[in-house]
């Protein structure tokens, strides 16, 4: 592959270029790089000395880059990585990111499958590197991708997470997003961290605190594409909320 086709890859990279994740990748977009010398320098953000996180802000291309070495992660839990998967993980993708980006980042997905890696050392890169909601997007995504097939391996719960530990997601914070995925008789409480017998004020405050945190503009940084799976969280605390206010009558 010599060239990106898509726009989050393509658009540029930063400080997955370094380190754990720059040791699994770098070889692969090394390659495209010396294909592609004059736009190399505008492709890549350089490490600086300026305040910050060590190798500047995060963009689409370090998102992406840490969601493929986190999902191969969690793709590789049972030890069994089926073709069948593979092609859900590649339906998944052209769905959320287009043809031309899902061309991209199965290219990588791939590549990565094939690598044995410290997921712990990954882990710590990307918590130093990226913001706090970024993070949690990442999780969302995870957790997308996992259940592209409609069914959750236990194996699979369980290394997302061992991730969220590694990159520092609260326990709330996890279980709130799991809960858009995984179903149970109390989803809409479950997403909003709520107990079905709260009071209707705590239920009001913690869906305004969760309309500001998960609010798509956290993710602006990373692009369109990105900003849309963000909505869909955005939307999925606006339904719970909305079917515990007619379930309540509020």
């Amino acid at each position: 592959m010599s060239k990106w086709t898509g726009t989050i890859i393509g658009g540029g990279i930063g400080w997955a270029l370094f380190g754990p994740l720059g040791a699994l990748f770098g070889a692969y977009i090394g390659s495209m790089l010396s294909e592609n010398q004059s736009a190399a320098t505008t492709w890549v953000r350089q490490p600086h000395s300026g305040g910050g996180t060590p190798y500047g802000d995060t963009r689409a291309g370090d998102f992406a880059v840490a969601m493929l070495a986190l999902f191969a992660y969690v793709s590789k839990s049972d030890r069994t990585v089926r073709s069948s998967e593979v092609q859900y993980v590649k339906n998944y993708l052209v769905k959320k990111f287009g043809k031309h980006n899902a061309q991209d980042l199965m290219y990588l997905y791939k590549e990565v499958l094939n690598k044995d890696y410290n997921i712990h050392d990954v882990s710590r890169q990307i918590s130093q590197h990226m913001d706090y909601y970024n993070r949690l997007e990442l999780i969302h995504v995870l957790y997308g991708i996992a259940g592209a097939d409609n069914v959750f391996q236990k194996d699979e719960l369980r290394a997302i997470e061992e991730i969220c530990m590694g990159l520092g997601i609260s326990a709330r914070d996890h279980e709130s997003i799991k809960s858009i995925f995984v179903k149970s008789n109390n989803q809409a409480y479950e997403i909003l961290n709520v107990k079905p017998d709260d009071d209707i004020e705590v239920i009001k405050k913690a869906y305004r605190d969760l309309a500001v945190k998960y609010h798509p503009d956290k993710v602006a940084n990373l692009g369109p594409e990105i900003q849309s799976l963000a909505e869909e969280k955005f939307k999925a605390i606006n339904d719970a909320y909305q079917k515990i206010r007619k379930e309540r009558g509020f």
